[in-house]
This record gives C-alpha cells, sequence and structure tokens, in this order.
C-alpha cells in the first residue's frame, strides 16, 4: 500500500529570503545614487523579475504579494519610461498599498477574511485573531500608501528612494513584531500535537 503524499513545497533560507526581498531595493537605492531614477527604476524591475524567477526555481512556489509587488513595478516601471516621468514609479507604494488595505478590509467586511492568502501566510488563529489580524493589516497598508504619499510630495527624489529602500521594511517589520502578542493570544494549538504528550 502506497504511502499518503506528502506536502513536499521546499522554503527558502532566512537569509536568503532578506536577500531576494531586499536586494531590488538595495540596487534601486544604488543606481539612482550614481545615475538617476530613470535607469534605477529599470534595474528595479529587472531586479523583482529576477527574484521571483529565482524563488520559482528554488521552491516552486510563488507567494502572492511578491507576486503582485513584480506586477506593479514592471506596469508602473513601464509608465514611468513610456510618459518620462518618474511620477508613477512614485505612486506604485501608494497605489498597491492603498488595494492590498481595500481588499483586506472589504473582504472583512464581508465576513472573510483574506490575510492568510494575501501574507502567503501559515498561521493558524482563531477566527476573532484572524479578524483583528486582518484589521491591523488593512488600516497598516493604507497608512504605508499615506506616508508614501507625504513623503514624494514634501522630499526630494533622493530621499523618497532612500525612504523606500530603508524606510518601508523597518517600518514593516517593527509593525509585524507588534502583533504578536495578538498572534500567540489566538494561535490555534495543533491537536495531534497535543496527543504525542498523552
Amino acid at each position: 500500500m502506497a504511502a499518503p503524499e506528502q506536502n513536499t513545497q521546499k522554503t527558502v533560507s532566512p537569509s536568503l529570503k532578506l536577500v531576494l526581498e531586499m536586494g531590488p531595493l538595495v540596487a534601486f537605492f544604488v543606481t539612482n545614487y550614481k545615475f538617476g531614477i530613470f535607469p534605477a527604476t529599470g534595474v528595479l524591475m529587472v531586479c523583482v523579475v529576477a527574484t521571483l524567477i529565482v524563488s520559482w526555481i528554488m521552491t516552486r512556489h510563488l507567494p502572492v504579494m511578491p507576486v503582485v509587488t513584480c506586477v506593479a513595478v514592471v506596469f508602473f516601471g513601464a509608465l514611468t519610461f513610456l510618459f518620462n516621468d518618474e511620477l508613477f514609479i512614485k505612486l506604485k507604494p501608494t497605489i498597491v498599498n492603498s488595494i492590498f488595505g481595500a481588499i483586506l478590509l472589504g473582504a472583512l467586511a464581508l465576513g472573510k477574511p483574506l490575510l492568510p492568502v494575501v501574507l502567503d501566510s501559515v498561521l493558524k488563529l482563531t477566527d476573532e485573531g484572524w479578524r483583528k489580524l486582518t484589521l491591523r493589516w488593512g488600516l497598516f497598508f493604507f497608512l504605508l500608501a499615506v506616508i508614501n504619499e507625504i513623503v514624494w510630495r514634501t522630499q526630494t527624489t533622493d530621499f523618497w528612494v532612500s525612504f523606500k529602500a530603508f524606510g518601508i521594511m523597518p517600518l514593516t517589520i517593527g509593525f509585524a513584531l507588534a502583533q504578536l502578542p495578538l498572534i500567540m493570544k489566538h494561535e490555534l494549538k495543533d491537536a495531534s500535537k497535543d496527543e504525542e504528550h498523552w
């Protein structure tokens, strides 16, 4: 009798995952510093596509958010070159974060939290936990959109690039860590693991 098929989805190491997430932003920052926003936009477009390819080769799986981000970068990057206007790449974070926020809060209003799908989450939470976490992340995405608008409208392009490369990630990580008490409070315990202790 054949053994039941098990989930063999591969994962990348935390260090490589960090490189895949931060690599395009660092390349964007360095290229902007040396050559300007338009070459930097082209480099960013190439890098986000490359990281998706690497991720697929290594895991045979593509998380939702990186895919959406890649599509948005390529789309708004193309508009930047087509109209020769850096406004489009600056608007990308505002529009993408607003879309994420609207989807999360809209689905929550319909009683169907989508956070596990959007964040490619492996967490197991109570319904109340998912509702609260979804509300918080939905509002946080809108906050990121507002912050992006403030920064690009009031600061230089170089400052905006630096903030995008080295400001958004720490804010997001800090917010995610702040949600740990909520996650721990509403986490569902694995019943099968509990049974192993008996």
